[in-house]
């Protein structure tokens, strides 16, 4: 028997082709092949193996190498983002300790010994309820310096315009009563940039006061200002409707003109807290102080004229004070602040409100 013969008598070799069939599969392999991508490589794949070509030209399994190729650069994409994130987390750690070292107070428990120390607590800024400076937290600190078994003098320093007088009268008269209570411990104000009005207030308790040649020192004296928009809202046209139960119940009022009367009133009433601040001043002075009554005028001198005047007792650094006046070189911190993270909350939320604010005017 031909070959011819067994082709076409054979069942598994099928259909024998026309040369049109033969023709159309070689231009639909050509036309295949050519296209890029993924279909082109199959259909490319599949005609080379039904034309009977060899497996090198095309290889069997490409699908599985450019699978595990895309798991291969998947997993060192994640493998890169864990890298960054763990770095991120870190160097988070490592600022956040920073700063709790940074504001860490030297001792955290002021009834343990630290060694022979002098304690320092800071006044600085304005001297009021809500501020840094308030008597809660500077008493606070003044009362943890005077337990610690280590301390052998307390520093007060100020650096501060001054600010309420009853805030300022509050650690005035704590002052007066640890210094009684602890008659073995020292108790010295040492004034850095300024110390004026409620600052001076403070500073008048202690047992003496230091400060820097260049120091501003002064303001005794009491103030209460404000702004007068009387005639400015006539010249506008505009009408203040001001309705009180009590005839001077608005005698504060910017937009309500002030009488002699109400005037005379409020001179009286800061003449009687002056009188108030002058007698804390020469009660914690003594003889000390000039025969000058312009000590009293309000006015400020630097911290020389202070020596001269009696305001101060002598020049030095809280470094100074505690090396040659205490004895006891080493400072240990006793200053009250506000917790970090209270005061990143609050800051936090402020941010929010303000955005939340801003964004709802937007809105509107």
């Amino acid at each position: 028997m031909s070959d011819d013969n067994q082709k076409d008598n054979d069942p598994w070799l099928g259909e024998p082709e026309s040369q049109a069939d033969t023709d159309r599969g070689a231009d639909e392999r050509r036309h295949d092949e050519g296209k890029p991508g993924l279909l082109g490589r199959l259909r490319g794949s599949r005609n080379a193996a039904a034309a009977g070509q060899s497996a090198t030209d095309e290889p069997q399994n490409w699908e599985r190498k450019v699978i595990e190729k895309l798991v291969m650069g998947l997993f060192r994409e994640q493998r890169k983002n864990r890298r960054w994130s763990v770095f991120f987390k870190a160097l988070m750690f490592s600022y956040l300790l920073m700063l709790f070292i940074i504001y860490m107070p030297d001792s955290g428990d002021s009834g343990v010994s630290i060694g022979k120390h002098t304690a320092l607590v800071d006044i600085s800024g304005v001297i009021a309820a809500d501020a840094e400076a308030n008597a809660d937290s500077v008493i606070t600190g003044l009362r943890s310096a005077f337990k610690n078994k280590g301390t052998a003098g307390v520093i007060v320093r100020i650096n501060s315009p001054g600010g309420s007088p009853v805030q300022a009268g509050y650690i005035n008269d704590e002052i007066v009563r640890l210094r009684a209570k602890h008659p073995d411990i020292p108790l010295y104000a040492v004034i850095g940039d300024i110390c004026a009005s409620g600052g001076y207030y403070i500073a008048v308790a202690a047992d003496d006061i230091y400060a820097d040649k260049a120091s501003i020192v002064g303001s005794i004296g009491v103030l209460m200002d404000g702004f007068g928009f009387v005639d400015a809202m006539h010249k506008l046209g505009i009408e203040r409707r001001l309705i009180t139960a009590g005839e001077h119940k608005g005698f504060l009022d910017p937009f309500s003109p002030m009488n002699s009367q109400e005037k005379d009133h409020i001179k009286l009433l800061l003449g009687n807290i002056h009188k108030q601040f002058i007698d804390v001043v020469k009660k914690g002075r003594g003889d000390r102080l000039a025969n000058n009554d312009d000590l009293y005028s309000g006015l400020v001198w630097s911290g020389e004229q202070s020596v001269e005047l009696g305001l101060v007792d002598g020049l030095g650094s809280s470094s100074y004070v505690a090396r040659e006046v205490i004895g006891a070189e080493k400072i240990v911190d006793f200053t009250q602040r506000e917790p970090i993270l209270d005061r990143f909350i609050e800051r936090l939320g402020v941010a929010m409100a303000n955005t939340l604010s801003s964004l709802a005017g937007r809105i509107k």
